[in-house]
């Protein structure tokens, strides 16, 4: 585990984000107390259109209304 202040946080920054992407613990202290730990962000893959063809068809936004439905959003019973 690799303990810094916050002084020495700031001028090595970027030693210690490397630090951290390679699996060491980095931990900043304000005096002899520690405050934060420095810890890479986790890169999830994401791939659009992961459940096409899965889901069935949903309802088409673009078609008009029947006239029941666009009584009630008019405020009709």
């Amino acid at each position: 585990m690799q303990r810094v202040s916050i002084h020495a946080a700031k001028t090595n920054l970027s030693k210690l984000i490397e630090a951290a992407l390679n699996g060491e613990e980095v931990v900043i202290a304000r005096g002899s107390k520690p405050v934060v730990r420095l810890v890479p962000v986790i890169q999830g893959s994401f791939k659009i259109g992961l459940l096409k063809g899965q889901l069935g068809d949903g309802p088409d936004f673009f078609e008009p209304l029947d006239d029941s439905d666009l009584d009630l959003w008019e405020g009709g019973r």
